[in-house]
């Protein structure tokens, strides 16, 4: 076990992890079914991560392979921290290993903790084919990563990816695709608000509650109200 992991489990709290194991549904049924928490806040494992900017890209991955969410997490952080830090080669062996480890990727915060730093950093200059890919997975974190992705495009001012993902995926059946959609808009909103309402006008009546809640989150009121009760 590498020293950083007996840091990490020497944090554990029995107390925090039976609220996160809540918090993070990981009930029988529920979309994060059977994950394991150690207890361990999210800012503990980012002072782990200064602590230990040694760890390799293969010790990384190892650690992405833990039964405990925050090891997974913790590995994600190392691999983002190695991804900003590294040559277009590591950076390239960093992005072909994310792909290859998604399903241990399996819970929100792990995909938005690292999707757009890694796999939409990546994509800036390239093809982009694997994101609409992914849109299409029957695997519920495949298709968050999709979409989470685009966060770096949409950060560049390039929204044209996030709005024909976010097409792809207005029927999706899963809650947390919904929110992410809706959270992917609202940020291109930031951006270009015209571009947003575009996409809204012509689909808003159609996409899910929730989805267009969170889309709409920081239009003012009254022109918020207005799509809720379909005056637009």
């Amino acid at each position: 076990m590498l020293t950083i992991e007996k840091e990490l489990r020497a944090l554990a709290d029995p107390i925090i992890a039976e609220h996160s194991q809540r918090f993070f549904k990981t009930g029988k049924g529920e979309y994060g079914e059977g994950d394991i928490f150690l207890g361990v806040r999210v800012p503990m494992l980012r002072q782990l991560v200064r602590q230990h900017k040694e760890v390799s890209v293969e010790q990384a991955v190892g650690l992405l392979q833990s039964k405990f969410h925050e090891v997974r997490l913790l590995a994600l952080f190392l691999l983002v921290n190695r991804f900003e830090k590294g040559s277009l080669e590591v950076q390239k062996e960093i992005y072909q290993i994310y792909l290859k480890q998604t399903e241990q990727i399996n819970n929100w915060d792990l995909v938005d903790s690292s999707a757009h730093k890694i796999v939409g950093a990546y994509l800036l200059d390239k093809e982009r084919k694997i994101l609409y890919q992914l849109a299409q997975s029957k695997v519920l974190w495949e298709r968050r990563i999709a979409i989470i992705s685009t966060f770096a495009f949409i950060d560049c001012g390039d929204f044209d990816d996030t709005l024909k993902i976010s097409n792809k995926l207005l029927h999706d059946s899963e809650d947390l695709i919904h929110k992410a959609v809706g959270w992917a808009l609202r940020e291109v909103g930031k951006k270009d608000l015209q571009r947003e309402e575009e996409f809204l006008k012509a689909h808003y009546q159609n996409m899910p509650r929730t989805m267009l809640r969170y889309a709409i989150e920081k239009f003012p009121e009254k022109l918020r109200k207005d799509y809720l009760n379909g005056n637009i």
